[in-house]
């Protein structure tokens, strides 16, 4: 079944469920008024006839007065204690049928004969402070079943026409809602058939939940050809890095099968080459399976961690392998995380690694904790990074100075790594660089670990 059919009948439903209550309600009200009217009639004709009575009682009441008071298709009457008629005036036989009923309290009620209805009320009579009489007074309500029948006419016709209306409104609703779904389903179908993906123009921009709808699909598509982008950017950047110590090793290797190993010194230059692109290989490919593996996982093995110890070991070790001046700034106290250590000492490890490629004088480290979170920061006084650079230094195989770092045996995807493991620590890296004049990474992370949904 459609929306747009299950929007109308839900719609309708629900109307003839109001439509059916409020005319019940407009029925009932209606007899209701009805009936007070001829209560509030009969009453007041009541007590005008007993004012008669209040010196010498019944006794004045001659069917001459009552018939004073007589309308038509009506009864007068006197009971007594023993509810026996005493006097009564009618003009209605059948209607004068009616039990009689003494009553020391003012009643009134709505009954039927036949197909009319008629009011009755009763009414004491006290002689002395006594109530020893009581006054009948009751009248058919003429026209009653005619206005009845006019009413539910009336009210028929007018739910019919709504109903009608709700129909027509419901089609038109729908559709104004339909339309940009269906435009989404469109636009979907056609990315399912071609594989390009496609974005929704906005014809409405009144900021209602349809916009945000069909906004949010575009972001979707947005960031889906982003990905799209990314990921066609980065097999193309993978195989031309490969594609450099694959041509290198070729060449040495076709070279040694022209001219074979006698030549010492060239067979030895050319199994050197082929080995430092293989190693180079080697290296690449890890560090590309370690990428995979890190924007993979979805969780980590949190833990307590000292930073100012970590910090302090790593400095302790690349000083020796760098063979470089490293100093560590810390405050007195140590600054305890919640993080996976592994993970934590790769990122301070590529930080220096390439704070130390990419500069030849100190390095300084320091560690410290501030507004909740603890930070490591990296300077150097290197060649610092082109402004125009900056912002995509985080992208995989994009390197600054292509030819450096392929004297310094970078793959461009160290700072990738290390983002991607910040962020699962609900972190962030933070780079400020200025060429010529050096850069300094910062690293922060939040003391308490806090785990999210999904996490």
């Amino acid at each position: 079944m459609k929306i747009t059919t299950k929007i109308n009948l839900l719609t309708t439903a629900w109307l003839v469920f109001i439509l059916l209550i409020m005319n019940v309600l407009v029925f009932f009200t209606f007899m209701k008024t009805i009936g007070t009217i001829e209560e509030r009639f009969l009453n007041q004709k009541a007590h005008e006839i007993i004012k008669r009575t209040e010196k010498k009682g019944p006794e004045e009441l001659t069917k001459d007065l009552l018939e004073v008071y007589l309308s038509d298709h009506s009864f007068i009457r006197i009971v007594d204690k023993h509810s026996a008629v005493i006097k009564q005036i009618t003009d209605d036989t059948e209607l004068a049928n009616v039990q009689p009923e003494f009553t020391r309290k003012e009643k009134s009620e709505m009954r039927q004969i036949g197909e009319e209805q008629f009011q009755i009320v009763r009414v004491p009579i006290s002689i002395n402070h006594n109530v020893s009489y009581s006054m009948e007074i009751a009248q058919r309500v003429t026209g009653l079943e005619v206005m009845k029948d006019k009413l539910l006419s009336i009210l028929a016709a007018c739910s019919g026409i709504t109903l009608l209306l709700s129909l027509a409104g419901g089609t038109l609703l729908s559709s104004v809602i339909m339309k940009p779904i269906s435009r989404i389903i469109r636009t979907m179908e056609d990315i399912e058939q071609s594989g390009v993906p496609k974005t929704i123009f906005i014809q409405n921009r009144s900021k209602d939940e349809l916009y945000t709808l069909a906004n949010t699909f575009n972001r979707m598509i947005s960031r889906l050809q982003e990905n799209i982008n990314r990921q066609k950017q980065f097999a193309s950047d993978a195989s031309h890095e490969l594609k450099t110590p694959i041509t290198v090793i070729g060449s040495y290797a076709d070279l040694l099968l022209r001219r074979g190993v006698n030549n010492v010194k060239h067979s030895r230059d050319a199994i050197e080459a082929i080995h430092q692109e293989a190693m180079r290989m080697q290296k690449m490919t890890e560090t590309l399976l370690d990428l995979a593996s890190s924007e993979n996982e979805t969780s980590i093995d949190v833990g307590k961690v000292n930073l100012t110890q970590v910090c302090e070991n790593l400095v302790m070790q690349l000083q020796s392998v760098y063979k470089r001046e490293i100093l560590l700034h810390k405050e007195n106290k140590p600054v305890i995380v919640e993080a996976d250590e592994l993970k934590m000492k790769q990122v301070i490890i590529i930080v220096l690694d390439n704070a130390s490629k990419y500069s030849k004088s100190k390095i300084e480290v320091t560690v410290g904790e501030d507004e909740g979170d603890a930070f490591i920061r990296v300077k150097d006084s290197g060649v610092g990074i082109p402004e125009e650079d900056l912002d995509n230094i985080f992208e995989r195989f994009y390197r600054v100075d292509k030819a450096r770092s392929r004297e310094t045996g970078g793959t461009g995807l160290g700072l990738s790594i290390a983002k991607t493991i910040m962020k699962l620590h609900r972190g962030d890296i933070f780079i400020q660089s200025k060429e010529g004049k050096g850069t300094e990474v910062e690293l922060r992370i939040p003391v308490l670990f806090k785990k999210t949904e999904g996490a």
